[in-house]
């Protein structure tokens, strides 16, 4: 009998073994595919890593920020090719979207002043291939009512893909506390500290809050604000890591990457490292112990109210984990979750999946529950003008109010990269305001031909990048910020601060 059950377990074992090397080589086989890996794909800046962020200054910081982008100007752009040597490479320094050219390379670490002393601080965390450059019309606004807003590049962002190879979850919440601490300074002990964070920065914003609330040392926020936050991820995440076990043998280098693109945006990469969303996956798994760890024992007591502005559909996080990993641990502490419906007036809504259309009600729990419900939807599924619904903590009865913004015709829902993004935004709006000038205009691209022809997927273009309702989202902020100018019309789609 032992002899048997010691056979099923070598057949199952030889089993294992078959489908992990016919997976090994379907994954080689498959990173073989596409275009070549460039040098901004091999060439890995020497960034400063946990250890280094911890005992270091923001002073320290910017000057290791200069060394590496001085590195990347001397192995990446004066080693280009000829044949790279084109307008659509960002790192080329002849081409209209070289970050360099312009006024301010918003790839870089920031400070925004107020006129006056500051009132406060704020520190802003971007998302994962992204750069300071997506959260500074929020940074402006926060400016404008007398906070210092600190933007700190994330190790790894804003200089090459190949950045992200060699960079842990961990250098991002050193590099988080480190930000942290320079607002800190700049502001006195009674002054209000917020963190806005997008996407990877908002799991960021909450793991510094959550460990904000075990050590003494590190200074509580007063407000958190959460945009399309990465509390979960898809699933093929968990293993991104064995679909780059191929790189480990040098002639299938390209397994190391999920995607190699041309690099036309001059502020966010299209290419991306397998360690990458590595690193996203073990940050958000982090995150949700986290939560739950401290939900057991009482100490989110001493949370900061959050507000959380999300669209139903999301591609890039799991929308559905915002609120079983955050929010349901949540104590009554006046947080808020805010969702961008799908628009359910659009002329193509019968395109939509069912997962689509049916995607709020399966997000939300029944009331009552212990966090503000707001859903911006259609005012009448005939209708694209949208209305603001919200339901009370603790409470069961909706509320609605016109906000006078309406859905474009042509758009069925926002995006995870939208949101912070308002439609004048110049490289990623509808409607770009041609005051300021990145070289091109990603979210105005209204794409009609034949397949193919681009250099760029169709999904890329198509991908909503603006928000039509950000003066909302700007309004709401505002809030806690100036309660007396909080409940002014947005039918005109203005803002106290100048996108």
């Amino acid at each position: 009998m032992r002899t048997m059950a010691w056979k099923a377990v070598k057949r199952a074992l030889v089993l294992i073994a078959i489908g992990v090397a016919a997976l090994f080589v379907v994954r080689a086989y498959d990173s073989q595919r596409g275009p070549p890996l460039e040098v901004w794909h091999t060439y890995v800046p020497e960034e400063l890593h946990r250890s280094d962020i911890d005992h270091s200054d923001w002073a320290g910081y910017l000057k290791a920020e200069d060394a590496i982008f001085e590195s990347v100007r001397a192995e990446v752009t004066q080693k280009l090719p000829p044949e790279e040597r084109v307008p659509v490479n960002r790192y080329f320094d002849g081409s209209p979207i070289y970050p360099g050219r312009f006024s301010q390379d918003w790839n870089r670490s920031y400070v925004l002043e107020p006129d006056g002393p500051p009132v406060g601080a704020v520190v802003f965390l971007h998302g994962l291939t992204d750069s300071p450059y997506s959260l500074r019309h929020i940074a402006r606004l926060y400016r404008e009512y007398g906070f210092v807003a600190i933007a700190i590049r994330l190790p790894g962002h804003g200089t090459v893909p190949a950045g992200l190879a060699d960079i842990d979850w961990e250098d991002w919440s050193a590099a988080t506390r480190l930000a942290v601490r320079e607002a800190q300074r700049r502001i006195g002990p009674t002054q209000p500290l917020h963190l806005v964070g997008f996407s990877n920065g908002g799991a960021l914003a909450m793991m510094y809050a959550l460990e904000a609330l075990d050590d003494a040392q590190l200074r509580r926020p007063d407000r958190i604000t959460l945009i399309s936050p990465m509390i979960g991820i898809t699933a093929f995440a968990r293993f991104a890591g064995l679909a780059g076990l191929p790189a480990l043998f040098p002639p299938f280098a390209k397994a190391a990457w999920l995607s190699v693109l041309p690099e036309f945006n001059p502020f966010k990469y299209n290419s991306f490292p397998v360690n990458g969303a590595r690193q996203s996956h073990l940050l958000t798994m982090a995150l949700q112990r986290a939560v739950a760890d401290r939900a057991t024992d009482g100490r989110l007591a001493g949370l900061a109210p959050i507000i959380t502005f999300q669209s139903v559909m999301d591609f890039t996080v799991s929308t559905r984990a915002i609120v079983s990993g955050l929010y349901r641990h949540l104590p009554a502490n006046g947080s808020e979750l805010v969702l961008f419906d799908v628009n359910r007036s659009t002329k193509f809504g019968l395109l939509l999946n069912r997962a689509s259309d049916t995607m709020l009600n399966r997000v939300l729990p029944d009331p009552p529950r212990r966090f503000r419900t707001t859903v911006i939807t259609n005012a009448d599924p005939e209708r694209n003008d949208v209305v603001e619904r919200t339901v009370e903590a603790g409470g069961d009865a909706e509320q609605v109010r016109e906000l006078g913004l309406i859905y474009p015709f042509d758009v069925y829902s926002l995006s995870h990269v939208a949101l912070p993004f308002p439609t004048t935004d110049s490289l990623y709006g509808l409607q770009p305001d041609p005051a300021e000038d990145f070289g091109i205009h990603l979210g105005a691209v209204a794409a009609r031909g034949e397949r193919g022809a681009l250099i760029v997927s169709m999904d890329a273009l198509l991908r909503m990048s603006s928000n039509p309702f950000f003066p909302y989202l700007l309004q709401r902020i505002e809030e806690p910020l100036a309660p007396s100018r909080a409940g002014r019309t947005l039918r005109d789609g203005q803002s106290a601060a100048k996108p």
